[in-house]
């Protein structure tokens, strides 16, 4: 597993009222609540985690909620639908579920011979349920969301582009992704890395209106490395391709490198160390508001800003 993309580590997303992002994101599609912390370069906005039980990569969903942020718009340039692992069979329950809970969803359709159904969160962000059989990772259940329809982390995200052709380089060229498959305008990439969300997929919508990055909208995607030793090899790849990539920027539960792959979407190569554990115990994740030492010092300023999550 050294020096090679695992899939993807996480995905952060824009989200606008922090309360109604919680109870969707736990109530409703019943994700673990794995991290109660903030954005570190924005201290007065929460950055919330949700994931499986530890946070595994592969799982993990982060929202940065700005409460008077206006709504973004899907096109080119962006990534516009984050997809999950299901069961199959799954989907019914899903569809009843998102329309007793008053959420927009479709009805089942077929992709690349899998199931899917799409729905969009309360902000708008869009996401697909994909039916995948012997998905073998532990889902987090609730008491409302059991075992044989939960969530089992990332399947998919997609990209839209106006041109795909150096963003699919960077997948094959440096992450080493391959083309498995494609239909029309759409074109999935996969990495044999590892067998769980470890699918890209690229659509190619040359003349549509470029997207906006905002309310309901992804802002990064993360691609997941075993450690620091690997982000360094992978940033010097970049580097010589003509990609201005970051120094590593230490994000508490991971260290991070961000960089802009060609079609214009932020692309980030995340560490699985140190992990959640760092400042939380497996069974307190998601209880406390935690810091970066950064700012702890403003912690009782931080907290009086703060919206209370229940």
């Amino acid at each position: 597993m050294d020096n090679k993309i695992l899939g993807l580590h996480h995905i952060t997303a824009i989200a606008g009222d922090a309360q109604r992002n919680f109870n969707f994101y736990t109530k409703v599609l019943g994700l673990r609540f794995l991290k109660k912390t903030v954005n570190f370069d924005d201290p007065g906005t929460y950055h919330l985690y949700y994931g499986d039980e530890r946070g595994s990569a592969g799982t993990i969903l982060t929202f940065f909620p700005w409460e008077h942020m206006t709504p973004g718009r899907r096109g080119p340039g962006q990534a516009t639908e984050t997809g999950y692992a299901v069961p199959v069979g799954s989907l019914d329950f899903w569809m009843k579920r998102f329309e007793a809970n008053g959420i927009t969803c479709n009805k089942p359709a077929e992709k690349f011979g899998q199931r899917y159904l799409t729905f969009l969160d309360p902000d708008g962000l869009k996401l697909e349920l994909t039916e995948v059989a012997d998905d073998p990772r532990t889902p987090w259940t609730t008491a409302e969301v059991s075992a044989e329809v939960a969530t089992r982390g990332f399947h998919h995200i997609t990209l839209t582009l106006s041109n795909i052709e150096g963003t699919a380089a960077v997948l094959t060229d440096v992450f080493g992704y391959k083309l498995v498959a494609q239909h029309v305008n759409r074109f999935r990439y996969a990495t044999d890395a590892l067998d769980t969300a470890n699918i890209v997929e690229l659509v190619a919508a040359p003349g549509e209106a470029h997207g906006h990055v905002a309310g309901g909208s992804v802002h990064h995607v993360a691609f997941r490395v075993k450690d620091d030793a690997s982000q360094l090899y992978f940033r010097n790849l970049l580097i010589k391709k003509g990609l201005q990539v970051t120094p590593q920027i230490d994000r508490q539960y991971f260290h991070a490198m961000y960089f802009r792959e060609p079609g214009g979407i932020l692309f980030e190569v995340a560490t699985d160390n140190p992990g959640f554990m760092v400042d939380e115990p497996l069974a307190e994740l998601g209880t406390h508001l935690m810091l970066p030492p950064q700012h702890e010092s403003k912690r009782a300023a931080i907290e009086a800003h703060l919206p209370v999550l229940a």
